[in-house]
């Protein structure tokens, strides 16, 4: 089946059709019969060249049995090769497979977005563990203290008066030993005594 349709042409975002006879099967800017017109969309609608057309060729090609595209048959529409009325299509605008398999992923992300919100909500995390370095930090820091406040205690200690009553009482005992030495030197002085004594007893007693 034949068909007379537009076969894009142009660089990127500046468009040019052209208007083709060419199998249906064939790909939409693919190899075609016969160019049998232009379309050029930047130019305003009021220019002449936006839109030519091979009327004689396009009726001869409609006479064989070729069948005008709803974009063609409109611009064929205002040279009066065809009658054509606007379509009344109910899918036209909706998206299409991707846009709605597109939509779809986002509202799955959407979901699952406001779930992890709740679920953190009901279920918070537990508090973070201290690291080893900062509890042995924190136990130095306790200790520090103690150990400050046990050499304080340390001096108070030496300086108890602890050894002043042995030293007061080294007088005393120095005493107590020179005693029995004064006692004693009677009892050495007694022998020699002793001797005088005798000697009385040897004198003649006067008769």
């Amino acid at each position: 089946m034949l068909k007379i349709r537009l076969a894009r042409g142009g660089a990127k975002k500046r468009p040019y059709y052209s208007i083709v006879v060419a199998d249906s099967h064939s790909p939409r800017d693919g190899r075609f019969i016969e160019k049998v017109g232009s379309y050029n969309p930047l130019l305003k609608k009021d220019d002449p060249n936006r839109v030519v057309l091979n009327v004689e060729r396009i009726s001869e090609w409609m006479g064989k049995g070729a069948q005008p595209t709803d974009r063609v048959a409109r611009e064929l529409s205002k040279q009066g090769l065809v009658k054509w009325e606007a379509g009344n299509n109910p899918n036209k605008g909706q998206p299409g497979t991707k846009a709605k398999e597109r939509a779809g992923e986002k509202a799955q992300r959407e979901t699952d977005r406001l779930a992890a919100i709740e679920e953190a909500k009901n279920n918070p995390p537990p508090a973070p563990e201290p690291e080893p370095e900062v509890v042995a930090e924190a136990l130095i820091a306790e200790a520090a203290p103690a150990e400050e406040a046990v050499a304080e205690e340390a001096p108070a200690a030496e300086e108890a008066p602890v050894a002043e009553p042995v030293a007061e009482e080294a007088p005393a005992a120095e005493a107590a030993a020179e005693e029995p030495t004064a006692d004693a030197a009677p009892a050495e002085e007694a022998p020699a005594e002793a001797p005088a004594a005798e000697a009385a007893a040897d004198e003649p007693t006067e008769g």
